[in-house]
Parts: structure tokens; sequence; C-alpha cells
């Protein structure tokens, strides 16, 4: 049996503008999740898992958190050329930044070159999911196809808010039109109410990638996109694949979040995706040891819940609180602290996400808020409760009604 060589690329240079003020300080894929993961560690702990050992982070926006996450939390024993390798833009094709997600494959196929690979896995920085890619690697090996998709079903309903892939009713494994966000979508010819939505995430004969980014970027005419110029190129020429996620089996999954996707680039599903990791039988599942995340492990002592000085007790339910964090006669509910997070006497915390060392005082009020690493709510003062007061502030705030504090801000009681 011939074994392949596989090398995996993350395309980590996202702006993440909607995710704003959350990325005003950090790329999209460095942003905090869960507690105490960043939102790229889902990405690269697919591919470990999944048996790549070779894999390059391709960063440009405000990388330095990201780079360092990576740096420290990454490393590989070097055995067997494994490694996970942050590759910043290195303008080798003149003084411009990257205009596109292939224009950053484009501006590093001195990568794929060193190594030769025979198979590329590329895949985005900043959805949450869980997927073993080797048994995606089989089935394109199998197609004969030069390209193929990852994709998920969601209803039809929701089609506009995809790219979406339309099958050939012959043969539901080719790609027939690759539509972007379609108005009038076509059904599955197994279950005409859904559709095929791609995940960003797909697996190229090396040849065939080199080639078609070589091609793209000769164009003028191209946003140098994969989804949007990249893949459907290979489906205009018949040499596009589609590799549906329910025939993916990830160890230790469950019938409830064995196909769970998220794409977090907005402050209501990123909030959202929260919410799905705190209910009694979550719809996305941390605890999966089978397939775990990966993150860095911090050096703190365990969370904390205690009483305040005056004998009353801390409650938790239906939250995630990270290492270091300690609760002290407060009531928290429905949220994620993240590491070191501090949460005062008689405080009270609910429906929210706090990063890490965002401290809120005795009497102060979060609900259904983001607050940035470092946020202090002072002694009595409220986030969440009065939209005008928060917009008043400065503070974002969506119109389902979450309320986001960036990075660093102190947040006093009214009058004070």
């Amino acid at each position: 049996m011939v074994t392949r060589k596989v090398f995996g690329i993350v395309l980590a240079g996202g702006e993440g503008k909607r995710l704003m003020p959350l990325t005003e300080d950090r790329a999209k894929p460095a942003v905090p999740f869960g507690g105490q993961y960043r939102l790229i560690d889902f990405a690269l702990s697919n591919l470990l898992n999944s048996g790549l050992r070779q894999i390059v982070v391709l960063t440009q926006y405000k990388s330095h958190s990201l780079d360092r996450h990576v740096s420290q939390t990454w490393r590989m024993s070097g055995l067997l050329n494994s490694y996970v390798a942050s590759v910043p833009a290195q303008q080798r094709l003149g003084k411009r930044w990257f205009s596109g997600s292939a224009d950053a494959i484009l501006q590093s196929l001195n990568l794929i070159y060193d190594e030769q690979p025979d198979i590329i896995v590329v895949v985005g920085a900043d959805h949450v999911y869980r997927m073993d890619f080797s048994q995606m690697i089989d089935a394109h090996i199998a197609s004969g196809a030069a390209a193929t998709v990852a994709a998920i079903r969601q209803p039809i309903s929701l089609a506009d808010q995809f790219g979406v892939i339309e099958v050939d009713p012959n043969n539901p494994e080719h790609i027939h039109r690759f539509l972007e966000k379609p108005s009038d979508p076509v059904g599955l010819p197994d279950s005409p109410g859904e559709v095929l939505a791609s995940m960003g995430n797909y697996v190229f004969n090396a040849d065939a990638l080199i080639d078609a980014v070589l091609r793209d970027g000769e164009l003028t005419d191209s946003s140098h996109d994969m989804g949007g110029d990249i893949i459907p190129a290979f489906v205009a020429q018949g040499a596009a694949g589609v590799y549906d996620l329910n025939r993916n089996d990830v160890p230790g999954s469950t019938d409830r979040d064995r196909y769970y996707w998220r794409d977090v680039g907005t402050i209501d599903s990123f909030f959202e995706a929260h919410q799905d990791l705190i209910s009694v039988m979550p719809v996305f599942n941390l605890y999966n040891r089978e397939w775990p995340i990966f993150s860095q492990q911090l050096n703190s002592p365990p969370a904390k819940f205690t009483r305040d000085a005056r004998g009353t007790l801390g409650t938790v339910i239906d939250s995630i609180v990270s290492l270091g964090s300690v609760i002290s006669g407060a009531h928290v509910e429905r949220s994620v602290l993240g590491p070191w997070a501090v949460v005062g006497s008689g405080a009270h915390v609910a429906d929210s996400i706090l990063f890490d060392r965002a401290r809120i005082d005795a009497g102060a009020t979060v609900q259904r808020a983001i607050l940035d690493k470092e946020v202090v709510v002072e002694a009595g003062a409220r986030i969440g409760v009065d939209r005008a007061e928060d917009l008043a502030r400065g503070f974002i705030v969506t119109d389902s009604g979450i309320t986001v504090v960036g990075k660093g801000s102190r947040v006093r009681a009214a009058g004070a």
C-alpha cells in the first residue's frame, strides 16, 4: 500500500471585523473560546487527532497573540519532522499583504515545495467542530477528484447564509454547482429540505492546488479566495467532489454533538456557541476524552468557590469555570468564566462570557454580556441591564441585546 504524504495548511489571517471589539487587538483565530481555549485550537486539534504531523498556520492580521499562542501551545517533539509552525505573511511576491485566502497559499508555496506532499488539507481557523480528516482524505483519494470540499447539512431555509454545494443527482459525491448564498437553492436528492453548506475545509491533490493558485494569481478579476475562486474553478473543470460530514465518525462523539459545526463569525453566533457548551447535555461536548481539544496548559491553581466575609455562599449553576478563578459569595449562572476570573461578594453574573482575568466586584451585575480580558466591573456597576446606559458608555450592544466590553475596560457604577 502506497502511503501518501499529507501537509496541513491553516488559514488564520482573518481580520474578524464582525467580532469587534474582541478582534481590536488580536486576530480572529486568537479570540478566546470556552474558557481556556482559542478558536484556532479546534482546527489544530482536529488535524493533530487525524494524524497530521506537518502543519503550517498562515497568519497576517494583528498576529502577535496568535503567533505566541501557537509557539507556546503547539510545540511538537521534532521527531520525524513533526511540527506546527506559525508563518506570517512573507511578501515573497512583492511588498504586499495577502489579498485573499488563495493568495495566502500562493505567497507561501515555498512551504509546499519544501515538503513535497501528495495531499494538502486546507482548513479555516475560526470554526468550532470536531472532524476526523483522515476519513475525508481516504474518501478524497477513492473518489479520484482533484479537490474535495467538506460540507455539512443545513436547512434549506438557511441556504442564503452559506456557500451551498449543489450535487449531481446521479453522483452525489460530485459537485455540480457551487453557489454563494443562493436565494433559490435546490435541496439534496435524498433530503429535499436540506442543502450542503461548505465548511471551509478542503482536501487537494498537491499538484492540482499548486496549479490552481498559480493560475488564479495571474487573474486581475479574481478576489483570490479559496471558496469564491479556487473551488468554483475546480467545479468548472468537473474535478471537485464533496464530503458530507454525515459520513464522518469521530471517536467518542454522541448523537447530540456528532455533526456539530459553528461559524462563530458574529457576536451573536459566538455567544450562542458558548451557550451550546453549558447545558446539562451539551450540544458540543468539551469532555470527549477520545478526541480531545488541546490548548495551552496554564500553570494555575484550581478554581475556588467560597463564602464571603459575611458567610454568604457562592453559587454556580450551569456554567464553566476555568483554572485560577475565584467566586466568593456571588451567584454565577449559565456563564463561561475564563482563567483567573474573579467574582466578588453579592455580585450576580448570568448568561455571560468572561475572558481571562476579568473582575466583577462586590454587588455588581453582569448579564447577557461578553467581557474581554482584564475588564473590571466595579462595585455596584451594571452591565447588560440597561441598553441605553451601555450604549452611552460606548459599548457595543447587538440587536439581540448582547453587550460587549472591550479589553481592559473599567466599568464604574452610575454616578460614581
